[in-house]
């Protein structure tokens, strides 16, 4: 594909605008690398329009099932990612599932006196992100061919390691090759859901704090750190969706039998407004949720609203079950207002009882970065155990709220 300099130079600049303008990009650093690298070297096949769009992924990688296994990450993830990495001059960063691009803009960022390693599991992959470094001019990165669950101990210690895949869990090795003040920017699964979360280390203690995440969708992590989920089919088009490692248990035939019962519903007069920090506390303050999930033809056809299409936390109990929904409401901030809809012969208590979240929410907790996550690792994580928290291979995930 030819490619004419000039358009493209002009379309990266229209990009870097566009996620200033989202509140994306918040760096000079950040901005000015993203304006250098020439996206679309790294995914030579892909059109410029969609090269230069904020959210559009490039050049995927399919399984034998048609399931990515890797793509370029959207330009709008990648700066967000750079911002809460806070990636510095001379620093040296590991970068965990390549692409290539990302670790181009890395480079930039840390200069001639930095260094960057990308790793992946994928010998293609490698190798392609290894062709387009070349084509843009970034040879010096080190591309590496490994599973990432070990991370690479030649290039080591790193001042930051940005994980561009969804981690289960945060492995020793990533710990042990992390410098005392290291950041560790990883998109981590747990509870149903993934965030984008900036861990710091805690002076003199083993653990890592964070009170910075964002949303984010992420190819799943390969290899020795992968994990699965669990999903219990309720009918052909609706089923819930559970953590590996859950307990819980579902009474299908019941929950068959709600879905078809007439539906009540409820409204808390609180905005329907930053819907990822109200789903994170829904899953981390109460029973354990599991995520509600349904075909568009279950919304079509009206057995479930549109909300459920993308997956959202479902109180289950019983045979009755309830989840969040919003509805235009002009006296709001946001003009929506938040609501529940609850199905079973419970329908009325379950549904107020979610309810009643929803109001703690808003009143406690309605803003960004309201919750303090931590990682405790290995042993310390034994002590870990209040509040909300899971246990992963390697630690506890904590999550707090205050």
């Amino acid at each position: 594909m030819t490619v004419h300099l000039e358009d493209a130079a002009a379309l990266r600049q229209a990009m870097v605008t566009a996620l200033r303008d989202e509140g994306l990009i918040t760096s000079e650093a950040v901005a000015a690398a993203m304006n250098a690298v020439p996206r679309h070297e790294f995914a030579p096949d892909e059109s410029l329009k969609n090269v230069y769009q904020t959210s559009t992924t490039l050049w995927p990688k399919t399984d034998t099932n048609g399931r990515k296994t890797s793509v370029v990450s959207a330009a709008n993830i990648q700066a967000i990612q750079l911002g809460q990495a806070d990636v510095r001059p001379g620093m040296n960063v590991l970068e965990i599932g390549s692409g290539g691009y990302n670790a181009a803009l890395i480079a930039e960022v840390v200069g001639p006196a930095g260094a960057v390693t990308t790793v992946d599991i994928d010998a293609d992959i490698v190798d392609r992100a290894r062709a387009g470094l070349v084509r843009a001019g970034y040879e010096r990165v080190n591309v590496v061919h490994a599973d990432a669950e070990h991370g690479v101990a030649q290039y080591a210690p790193y001042d930051r390691i940005i994980v561009t895949v969804g981690a289960w869990d945060i492995p020793p090795a990533w710990l042990e090759q992390l410098t005392p003040n290291g950041r560790i920017v990883v998109p981590l699964r747990f509870a149903g859901i993934t965030r984008l979360i900036a861990f710091d280390r805690v002076p003199d203690e083993p653990k890592l704090t964070a009170d910075n995440y964002r949303l984010g969708a992420f190819v799943p992590m390969q290899g020795d750190g992968a994990a699965t989920e669990k999903l219990t089919v309720v009918t052909p088009d609706i089923g819930l969706r559970v953590d590996q490692g859950s307990t819980l248990t579902f009474d299908v035939p019941a929950l068959r039998k709600a879905l078809h019962s007439t539906p009540v519903e409820r409204w808390s007069g609180t905005p329907f407004d930053m819907p990822d920090e109200l789903e994170l506390y829904l899953l981390t303050s109460g029973p354990e949720m599991p995520i509600l999930h349904a075909a568009q033809d279950a919304v079509d056809q009206g057995v479930v609203d549109r909300t459920v299409r993308i997956g959202t936390p479902a109180l289950v109990r019983g045979g009755t079950f309830a989840y969040r929904v919003k509805r235009e409401n002009p006296d709001t901030v946001s003009g929506y207002e938040t609501g529940v809809i609850a199905h079973g012969p419970e329908a009325a208590q379950v549904g107020d009882e979610l309810l009643s979240m929803i109001r703690a929410w808003a009143d406690d907790y309605y803003r960004r970065n309201a919750a303090q996550i931590a990682y405790h690792p290995g042993e310390a994580g034994t002590s870990a155990s209040a509040g909300w928290h899971t246990t992963r291979r390697h630690g506890v995930l904590t999550v707090a709220w205050s």
